[in-house]
């Protein structure tokens, strides 16, 4: 608890700190508290560049974190949240200390100079990496590890955001990926911790204000749908265009990484000169999209654009998040949605705004998949309970989708893409690699189905594992009786004569070509008595697998390794 409260002050504080170098570089660069609300204006330091300046000030910032970078935390590098997930998947929670320093001045430095990327990936980090830190100084286990860089995490979102409810959320949904009841109370009392340090020198009120919405009619709840199904889809090709475009600035770089900021800061110059309200951030034009500011030509444009500038930015070297673009893409996709359902149902279809809000969630759903998060954030951005059957309605469809479309994540494709796949065995697991046919044991003698429970019986007392398959009269599969399950009907009846192919289960499939660790989920929930492994044509069996057997390959692993080739 100590240490829980402890994460929580210092992600607390870093993120008063992580949002005070935005705001001093976004400043510095651009003359400007926000510069993609201000137009084509000319940045009052340097007048006589006029316009131009957007051109060199992801230049000149790419010169500073570039090096930065590259020499001290490649890691900073991107949008962040998957570097913690993978720190916690694999490596016990470890990330190293300069992260939380490098990727504060990193991020600032893109975002304030131009960089269309968020800064919740950058916080989760920071958050993250003190987290860690405050673990190894205390020599904390692995399993506290863990759940310190989740506080980490929770804090930093709840402090930079305002939201203690979504840090909580965003760190067990998308960082621990469970929800037990320790690690939920250690993670808990960190996000408060946070909330109150960010309240007192943010104040109390969210990081985006938003007209009040609320549906009326319960007949929205279809349009809402919709709309759900419709983000689903575009959380999906932001994913696949950010990586698309990152592969095609990996292809077109063939100088040292630490110049690729700079020089493809050039080409993020000339975007942002196109489009300026592509230039940081950007909450200024996503409000004004949530209060139908704009034409359905120009929120198609802006979503076009936010989706081409966020890759961008990632793609030539610069370190920020997407979960800001994709509330970004919601609000302009959830706008141009209600701009034309109030064209073709006029006042039924309701306010626009409230498409936009509903929208801004289920983008972010549809990219993360997760739905908790999503709903919980949008909540708290609002605290409009109206809305809440059809924000949820429209970001579980997302979701949904989302799933449909693709097996990843915008946060676990780019792991993937890396090779690293976390919902498979650790790779120093002592069972990856190892197929079951490797180390299970031959069919034991099977019971005919028409065999008596009494005749049943006595087999199964002598069976060396208390349990049997039994087949049908051709050979085929239909199941496994164990000595328990006969000698409870027996105890129950005294029906002797009953055959045993009526008490006879079906358990858990499992495959010889399929990996060890498959059966070690099946055998977590299965009776001590083992398995049965089908064939190929699943009709019949080709061997057993038990406990012994998985506990047996784990301890003939290690010396196979160190032997001598």
């Amino acid at each position: 608890m100590v240490l829980a409260v402890a994460v929580g002050a210092g992600a607390g504080l870093g993120a008063i700190a992580f949002r005070w170098l935005i705001k001093t570089f976004t400043q510095a660069f651009s003359g400007h508290a926000d510069y993609s609300a201000a137009g084509h204006s000319a940045n009052p330091h340097v007048p006589w560049l006029g316009v131009w300046f957007v051109l060199l000030a992801p230049v000149l910032a790419g010169l500073l974190y570039g090096p930065l970078v590259y020499k001290f935390a490649p890691e900073a590098r991107g949008h962040g949240v998957p570097e913690v997930m993978y720190a916690v998947a694999r490596k016990g929670g470890r990330i190293a200390p300069q992260v939380a320093v490098v990727k504060s001045l990193a991020s600032a430095l893109c975002i304030g100079s131009g960089g269309s990327v968020g800064r919740e990936g950058p916080i989760v980090q920071i958050g993250s990496a003190l987290g860690s830190t405050f673990g190894r100084v205390v020599g904390a286990g692995e399993d506290r590890m863990r759940l310190l860089v989740a506080c980490g995490a929770a804090g930093g979102i709840a402090a930079t955001f305002n939201a203690p409810l979504a840090g909580v959320f965003f760190a067990m949904e998308l960082i621990l990926t469970s929800f037990a009841a320790e690690g939920f109370g250690m993670v808990v009392l960190s996000s408060v911790t946070a909330s109150v340090i960010g309240r007192a020198a943010f104040g109390n009120v969210p990081f985006l204000v938003l007209p009040p919405f609320h549906t009326a009619r319960p007949s929205q709840l279809l349009l809402f749908a919709a709309l759900g199904v419709l983000a689903g889809a575009v959380g999906v090709a932001f994913s696949k265009i950010l990586y698309a475009i990152e592969d095609l600035c990996d292809w077109a770089w063939r100088w040292p990484e630490w110049a690729r900021p700079a020089v493809g800061g050039l080409l993020l110059g000339v975007l942002l000169l196109l489009l300026p309200e592509m230039y940081g951030v950007g909450y200024p034009v996503l409000g004004n999209a949530v209060a139908g500011k704009y034409a359905i030509g120009f929120l198609v444009l802006l979503l076009v654009g936010k989706m081409v500038a966020t890759s961008l930015t990632i793609g030539i070297g610069g370190s920020g998040g997407v979960f800001a673009p994709s509330l970004f893409l919601g609000a302009m996709l959830g706008s141009a949605f209600g701009i034309l359902a109030h064209d073709v149902f006029g006042a039924a279809a309701g306010g626009i705004g409230s498409y936009a809000l509903v929208g801004m969630g289920a983008v972010f759903a549809g990219a993360a998949r997760a739905p908790i998060t999503a709903v919980v954030i949008m909540f708290e951005l609002t605290g409009e309970y109206s809305i809440i059957v059809s924000l949820m309605a429209a970001i579980v469809l997302a979701t949904l989708t989302g799933k449909l479309l693709t097996g990843d994540t915008i946060y676990t494709l780019k792991l993937r893409r890396r090779g690293i796949d976390l919902t498979a065995p650790a790779p120093t697991s002592p069972f990856a690699g190892i197929a079951i046919g490797a180390v299970m044991e031959p069919v034991p003698a099977s019971l005919p189905a028409t065999t008596s429970l009494s005749q049943a019986a006595d087999t199964l007392a002598a069976s060396r594992h208390g349990a049997l398959p039994v087949t049908a009269a051709d050979g085929s599969f239909l199941g496994v009786a164990s000595a328990r399950e006969v000698a409870e009907v027996l105890a129950e009846g005294g029906r002797g004569g009953e055959e045993i192919g009526h008490v006879a289960h079906v358990p858990h499939p499992l495959r010889a070509d399929a990996e060890l660790s498959a059966a070690l989920d099946a055998l977590v929930s299965a009776d001590p008595w083992g398995l049965p492994v089908m064939d190929a044509a699943g009709t019949g069996l080709s061997g057993w697998i038990t406990h012994q057997a998985v506990l047996a390959a784990a301890h003939r692993r290690p010396i196979a390794a160190s032997a001598p080739s």
